[in-house]
């Protein structure tokens, strides 16, 4: 990966850490306002909804910093390692963590007339596609456990042809 790539990827994750600041310091104290001032089928969900909404920016967050230390590992060339299972791990419990929540924030909404049944469909849907992602990630953290042992396998090799030679 090239120095211009990891470097339009740490400042992307830039980006999003700092957004996720903002929702979090900002717009979550606003949505809880917003929520308190609304009927009362809405007061019933204010607290789990924004406790749902503040874990799932917490998920984005831990994310983006497992990739963070992701990059600086393949900048270092060091990514082919067993080190590299530890924030890989960490992104897949946080991805499937934000499936739960989106699944959790459905069955929080889906009683009484606060939104939509639509709304509540849209959300599982959305919890799916997120529980789809977390297993592809765990498909490409099987593949790093193959690179990492394909990896330790040609050290091994080169260095019995070392001794040969």
């Amino acid at each position: 990966m090239g120095r211009l790539t990891v470097l339009v990827l740490r400042v992307v994750l830039a980006a999003v850490l700092a957004g996720a600041l903002f929702l979090q310091v900002v717009l979550v104290p606003l949505l809880a306002a917003d929520l308190a001032g609304a009927g009362p089928a809405v007061r019933a969900v204010r607290t789990p909804v924004v406790v749902i909404v503040v874990l799932g920016i917490v998920t984005v967050q831990v994310c983006a910093v497992c990739v963070w230390r992701l990059l600086t590992m393949v900048r270092r060339g060091t990514v082919f390692a067993s080190r590299a299972f530890r924030p890989v791990d960490v992104v897949i419990g946080a991805i499937g963590a934000a499936a739960v929540l989106a699944f959790a924030l459905g069955v929080v909404l889906a009683p009484g007339e606060a939104v939509a049944p639509g709304v509540v469909l849209l959300l599982g849907g959305a919890g799916v596609l997120i529980a789809g992602i977390a297993l592809i990630v765990l498909v490409q953290r099987t593949l790093l456990v193959q690179a990492v042992a394909r990896d330790r396998e040609a050290a091994t090799l080169q260095a019995e042809l070392d001794e040969v030679v």
